[in-house]
């Protein structure tokens, strides 16, 4: 049985609140496995990816910007990633998105650019902190597209979520291994 729990907060914190308002969030998620939290059960994998050294049934990750915090938390590699939607971003659109994901950057009108532009951004993020790489994953090898409610990535074996909250105010993209 697959166990997965997530928690999203939105919530106006600065930026020295924020990081610890994320951690709160993974104290809850863990309560279900009989996990007392504390960052000090924390141990950082190769490339800085937190795990919990004593359960290796449970993954999580985390994420926050300004406004809002997510969590994660499954028995599977996951990956989360939140963003407040602002200015579209060109030159990170050339760096890090496909030909295929940069072409349907221009197709869409200008009133929906921003937006788009993080939906993609959200979900390459949850992907590489899923795989535990970070940024020091070549994010345009990996590409996604939406159709009919659904979102297909070029990477097999992973499975993708996404929220849209405030009426695309943020956007919150979950990735988690399918198997394994």
């Amino acid at each position: 049985m697959v166990m997965f729990m997530l928690m999203i907060s939105l919530i106006r914190l600065d930026k020295n609140k924020q990081h610890s308002h994320a951690h709160n969030l993974l104290g809850e998620c863990l309560k279900p496995y009989n996990i007392a939290y504390s960052e000090d059960l924390l141990t950082l994998g190769e490339h800085g990816k937190p795990f919990l050294a004593q359960r290796d049934d449970v993954r999580f990750n985390l994420s926050h910007a300004d406004g809002i915090a997510a969590c994660i938390v499954s028995d599977r590699e996951c990956g989360i990633d939140c963003e407040k939607v602002r200015g579209y971003r060109p030159n990170a659109a050339r760096r890090v998105f496909t030909p295929e994901e940069q072409a349907m950057l221009g197709a869409v009108p200008e009133s929906g650019r921003d937006l788009l532009f993080f939906r993609l951004w959200t979900l390459k993020e949850a992907f590489v902190k899923a795989l535990g790489r970070g940024i020091s994953y070549p994010m345009n090898t990996v590409g996604f597209s939406f159709a009919d409610g659904y979102i297909s990535c070029t990477e097999q074996g992973w499975r993708f979520r996404q929220y849209i909250l405030r009426g695309g105010e943020f956007v919150v993209s979950v990735c988690e291994r399918v198997s394994g």
